[in-house]
């Protein structure tokens, strides 16, 4: 085989394999790695993981979230907080398959949330997609900065850490 042949057969490969650079993550994957589920699980898939770096998380919005009858009536958005709980979901995921962390019997918590800005509103129908970026990271703790896209149009950004507890018994 020529060299370029080798490298399209590991590029495959690569691909494949879910620890890859640029690897996709899917539900079943995120139900093991983070506790939350409906109707707080706000992501739904992970693309382009980067070991120790990088991972988009992606929600679909629908009419039928929770919050929308009480967030607003007449003109549903998504609540802000949420939208940073989901930034911050993409973080754990991130954190945890970086770590590959064994997640039985431990919990990733929020640590701080800093300069948090809301551009645009978030409704039903939109998907939201949260990049996440590892500023840095010690042993369990890492700080992260997250921005969230609807249509290439940023609606939210922040900085925030996060850390790997033990979960009671």
């Amino acid at each position: 085989m020529t060299e370029q042949g080798d490298q399209a057969v590991a590029d495959i490969q690569a691909a494949q394999n879910d620890s890859a650079p640029g690897a996709n993550v899917d539900y079943a994957e995120i139900l093991k790695r983070i506790p939350h589920r409906y109707p707080f699980l706000l992501i739904d898939r992970g693309e382009d993981w980067i070991k120790n770096k990088s991972m988009t998380g992606v929600k679909n919005v629908t009419f039928n979230e929770p919050f929308f009858p009480g967030h607003f009536p007449e003109n549903p958005v998504m609540p802000g907080v949420l939208i940073i709980e989901a930034i911050g979901q993409t973080g754990a995921v991130l954190m945890s398959k970086s770590l590959d962390a064994d997640v039985e019997g431990k919990t990733i918590f929020f640590m701080s949330v800093d300069g948090a800005r809301f551009r645009s509103p978030v409704r039903p129908g939109d998907t939201l997609y949260m990049k996440v970026e590892v500023v840095r990271h010690r042993g369990d703790v890492f700080k992260f900065r997250g921005e969230a896209f609807v249509n290439d149009k940023i609606v939210c950004e922040c900085e925030f850490a996060a850390m790997v507890v033990e979960s009671p018994k």
